[in-house]
């Protein structure tokens, strides 16, 4: 059983920053891509970033420049640095990985939620 616990999640004012946590946890071989997804309230998940085994990363266009995603692949464990905050990032940000257990699935964290209002 795999387990992806997130954190870092709060309430920040517009323009300032955050930075997420997502550690992986239980029988793991392998990790491959860790992305990160978040949901507002009355829309869809949508994608935020992603990161290959070999740090090689993509973004969504609506946080290029604002949002960084990193992995410390000792540490089982994906981040996602937020700066420049802005009211629409408001959400729940979710963690998802693939992992090689005895078998290769696709996880999800929990999430956490990340609120951006004065």
């Amino acid at each position: 059983q795999v387990k992806l616990v997130e954190s870092g999640g709060g309430l920040v004012q517009p323009g300032g920053s955050l930075r997420l946590s997502c550690v992986a946890s239980g029988v793991i071989f392998s990790i491959y891509d860790m992305a990160w997804y978040r949901q507002a309230p009355g829309k869809q998940r949508e994608y935020v970033a992603s990161i290959t085994t070999n740090g090689h990363t993509n973004s969504a266009d609506s946080v290029k420049g604002r949002f960084a995603i990193s992995r410390d692949n000792a540490k089982n464990t994906v981040y996602l640095q937020m700066n420049t905050l802005k009211p629409e990032d408001t959400a729940v940000y979710y963690c998802n990985a693939d992992v090689l257990t005895y078998s290769r699935n696709n996880y999800w964290g929990q999430g956490t939620q990340v609120t951006v209002s004065t």
